[in-house]
């Protein structure tokens, strides 16, 4: 029986993806997965109370993976002792954007619909919500007591420049870019966006 679920559940899964990736979650027909998974509308709601339910079970677990990885870059960094802090300032973000690349080209699909097909669900804002940027005006008060004259920037500013480049990186899901572009890309783009900083801290 265990077995007999878990392969229900797969199908409606699978078949939620495929019309998912296609119409976008608003668009989607709840009737049209069903029929696509070849189960009844009532074994559907064995599984999920709602479309919305069974669209956050395919797109959470990747959800709180990037989330995830963003936040422990971000909170390592801060736990740095401060006098460490300039000297690694790229290396945790390297580090976590190569993650990223690595597991977006593993999970394209599921991420496309997390990214770019999730308008009406509460992902609709998952890259507004991932840019942290009390971070980013920790580590510039970090920078201050360590006797650097950094500029007042705005927290306003911060999120801008912090959510054009997350959604920057955020362009190999909707491009399909192959792996090694991919990092490619990512490096320059990191580099030009470390560039910016440097010239907005006046370093």
């Amino acid at each position: 029986m265990e077995e007999k679920s878990t392969a229900t559940l797969e199908k409606l899964q699978e078949a939620a993806l495929a019309e998912f990736l296609d119409k976008g979650f608003l668009g989607a027909s709840l009737r049209q997965i069903v029929k696509n998974a070849g189960v009844t509308t009532g074994a559907f709601y064995g599984y999920f109370s709602s479309k919305e339910s069974l669209f956050a079970s395919i797109v959470e677990p990747h959800a709180k993976a990037l989330m995830g990885k963003f936040m422990e870059a971000q909170t390592s960094f801060a736990e740095l002792p401060e006098e460490q802090q300039p000297d690694h300032m790229g290396v945790e973000s390297s580090h976590c954007i190569h993650w990223m690349v690595d597991y977006i080209c593993q999970h394209r699909e599921p991420v496309k619909l997390l990214l770019t097909r999730s308008e009406g669900t509460s992902y609709e804002h998952f890259v507004h919500n991932m840019v942290e940027v009390e971070y980013t005006l920790q580590y510039m008060e970090v920078l201050r007591r360590l006797g650097r004259d950094i500029p007042e920037l705005s927290q306003s500013l911060c999120h801008i420049i912090a959510s054009g480049m997350m959604s920057g990186i955020f362009e190999i899901v909707v491009h399909d870019m192959p792996r090694e572009q991919a990092l490619r890309d990512v490096d320059h783009l990191r580099d030009f966006y470390t560039a910016g900083w440097l010239k907005l801290m006046g370093a």
